[in-house]
């Protein structure tokens, strides 16, 4: 039976450049946000290192780990003996030369849910995501965990509407964004307030249009390891939004933090009610939703 409330719980943190050392600090930090309350505790995006799509490095593939693996293993012990759903975003090795960037939803049990591979791959100046990454093949995933339904998306999938809507459109009653997105030092003081408030506003977005509860898991932090380049300064700014896209937990660019909220499936009923986005969609008008584009005719 579902349960009218629970509590999720997002860390917000800085990693090192050692694989080890940052799971063995993310695990102290779930067992920390376990203590506080959180039932459902979602990691910032490719949690055990630094992110490395700031350049084009084989050697880097060598971060991969199988599912399961390392990670998998750790929040399966660690999820069963503090009773949480652990969202877990790993840089995911399938195959010899065949590579995700993937969430694997681990529930309270220990047991692994399944698996949620990134669909939308970024190629942009410091976020070479396509060298690494192979888009993924699953589709859009909600998990029923023991405590709720929730959906997992990561990082530039929270800037797609559709990828937000087939989610919901499965039941959660969350959407998790495990994230890692910053500012290019250099723009920063020109670019940056309006980066992050987009980035804010279309995830916001997103719950109202779907009546759904929004939480988004970034990093913080400075990290260059192309020494001849300004780095990224990951913004943190993670946050907790309702379905009408008022925001009830929110953290600072700068501090490592435990966010904690409540999702309240009864809320989000009332709000579905009266706001009936789900009933008034014209589902018989949206066929090409499906194009690229849709390209005038001569």
């Amino acid at each position: 039976m579902k349960k009218a409330k629970y509590t999720v719980g997002l860390l917000q943190l800085a990693f090192s450049a050692h694989p080890d050392d940052n799971l063995k600090k993310t695990l102290s930090w779930v067992a920390q946000a376990a203590k506080q309350g959180a039932q459902v505790i979602c990691l910032p995006e490719l949690y055990r290192s630094q992110y490395f799509c700031q350049k084009e490095d084989s050697s880097l593939f060598d971060l991969a780990e199988t599912i399961p693996g390392p990670s998998t293993e750790a929040f399966q012990k660690t999820a069963k003996e503090l009773g949480v759903a652990i969202v877990v975003p790993l840089f995911e090795k399938r195959a010899p030369g065949l590579y995700h960037n993937s969430v694997v939803m681990i529930d309270a049990s220990g047991d692994i849910l399944g698996i949620y591979r990134k669909m939308h791959i970024p190629d942009d100046p410091g976020y070479y995501e396509k060298y690494y990454f192979t888009p993924g093949d699953l589709g859009f995933k909600a998990f029923q965990t023991r405590f709720g339904t929730v959906g997992t998306l990561i990082c530039w999938d929270q800037w797609y509407p559709e990828a937000a809507r087939l989610t919901a459109l499965q039941g959660a009653s969350v959407l998790m964004y495990p994230t890692a997105i910053g500012w290019h030092p250099a723009e920063k003081d020109r670019y940056g307030s309006e980066q992050r408030d987009s980035w804010i506003t279309i995830q916001r977005s997103h719950a109202i249009a779907n009546g759904v509860y929004v939480a988004a898991a970034n990093r913080i932090g400075h990290e260059q390891p192309v020494t001849d380049s300004d780095g990224i300064l990951f913004w943190g700014s993670s946050f907790i939004c309702n379905p009408q896209g008022v925001i009830l937990a929110q953290a600072s660019i700068d501090t490592e933090e435990i966010l904690l909220a409540e999702i309240d499936l009864t809320q989000m009923e009332t709000i579905r009610r009266n706001w009936p986005f789900l009933r008034d969609r014209r589902i018989d008008a949206y066929d090409g939703i499906t194009k690229r584009f849709l390209d005038r005719k001569p």
